[in-house]
């Protein structure tokens, strides 16, 4: 199948997309206003151990992301896609029962696993129809939509929670999975000829992980969204303690975070229009300097005595970190994908489980040591964004020498 006999229109392509990327947010966003009810009911002793639920989840999906694509590859986009659906609803309903922290962090732990599906191979499947630059644009349409789930996600888990419990939630990823796999398996057909396929193996995986290691920009993309998937993990395992704790605003939070989401929603939209006059490689630039930027303001606001500054410095730094990913992350995988479309799915799968449990990995300590201020993380993002910087500078170094 090509695009141009895709039998569905591009506006609903790519809110299908959309809705598919959108597991991911709402799996983590809608479980954020439950944090403090599941620490104290799971975890008294420990309360900040209840931010695992978050980074539990994303390194389950990092460690799925890795053979999601292969098998795609293998046995066509939509098998995968489903199975991980399946799967991901299955550990949904062991979440919504265990009686325990320790049974809810490995229902997540797997339910990322099956999350991988919808995350890595509707990527494959945007590869399979476009490329370069109109492959960015694509993507930037379909999370400019994706993030209308975010800014409802925790109003919604906060509705479901008064109207049940945080269990609650779980049943309500069952119902999304649900809804969105007959979405593909009734409109969307099979993006992958077989004679396109590519049989699975670990041998050939390691030879796609090992060329995909040896160009630089694939490589440089990896490291750079590793990093900012680090900020992003620590960022969204942290705000509700930041604004329950650190500033007493508990109740406020969903509505912060959905109007912060929505503003930063609008990200997607300006880079789609602006990456066909500057490119990939020089927003993704822009936007972690910028980082470094309200990095090194909030700590300054810090310096203040003026609580009301301080929250105003980290609302503005909040919008400004989410509003960082609609120039980055879809950039950066266009940049990466751009050379590898005979390896689509194998390549979205290795960029995204090592971008994923990289970020997990890095994003962990940061959210245990929340210390009742935001200054952990501030600095942590900072030293984050000076990184990616350089890498991007070195990726510009790159491009003018093979010139």
């Amino acid at each position: 199948m090509t695009r141009d006999n895709l039998p569905m229109s591009q506006v609903e392509f790519i809110s299908l997309c959309a809705m598919m990327f959108a597991t991911i947010a709402f799996s983590i966003d809608a479980m954020l206003p439950a944090l403090p009810e599941i620490a104290n009911e799971l975890s008294p002793g420990n309360l900040n151990r209840a931010t695992l639920i978050i980074t539990s989840f994303v390194m389950g999906m990092g460690f799925g992301t890795f053979f999601t694509g292969p098998l795609s590859d293998a046995f066509g986009r939509k098998p995968v896609l489903i199975s991980g659906a399946l799967l991901y609803s299955l550990c949904a309903f062991v979440g919504w029962k265990s009686q325990s922290l320790e049974w809810v962090l490995a229902a997540r732990f797997v339910q990322g696993v099956g999350a991988a599906g919808p995350r890595i191979v509707t990527l494959a499947i945007v590869r399979d129809l476009y490329s370069g630059r109109e492959m960015a644009r694509i993507m930037s349409f379909a999370m400019m939509i994706f993030t209308l789930v975010p800014a409802i996600a925790p109003l919604l888990g906060s509705l479901i929670i008064d109207l049940s419990s945080w269990r609650g939630i779980f049943a309500a990823f069952i119902l999304f999975s649900i809804a969105s796999v007959l979405w593909v398996g009734i409109r969307l057909p099979e993006p992958l000829a077989k004679e396109n396929r590519r049989a699975f193996s670990m041998g050939k995986l390691l030879s796609g992980v090992k060329e995909m290691w040896a160009i630089p920009a694939v490589r440089t993309s990896m490291l750079v969204q590793s990093l900012i998937f680090a900020g992003l993990f620590a960022m969204i395992s942290s705000v509700q303690p930041i604004y329950a704790q650190t500033f007493d605003r508990a109740d406020e939070f969903p509505l912060w975070f959905a109007g912060i989401a929505l503003i930063s929603g609008t990200a997607s939209l300006l880079n789609a229009r602006l990456v066909m006059v500057f490119g990939m490689r020089s927003l993704v630039t822009i936007a972690v300097s910028t980082q470094i930027f309200f990095a090194i303001a909030i700590l300054a606001a810090y310096a203040s005595s003026n609580t009301s500054v301080h929250f105003a410095a980290f609302v503005i730094w909040q919008t400004a970190t989410f509003f960082s990913i609609g120039f980055t992350i879809g950039n950066l995988n266009a940049l990466a994908m751009e050379p590898l479309g005979h390896m689509a799915g194998t390549a979205a799968s290795v960029m995204g489980a090592f971008a994923t449990i990289l970020g997990g990995l890095l994003a962990t300590p940061i959210g245990l040591a929340f210390d009742g201020t935001p200054l952990p993380m501030a600095m942590a993002l900072g030293i984050f964004a000076v990184i990616s910087f350089g890498l991007m500078l070195h990726m510009r170094r790159l491009e003018a020498l093979a010139a």
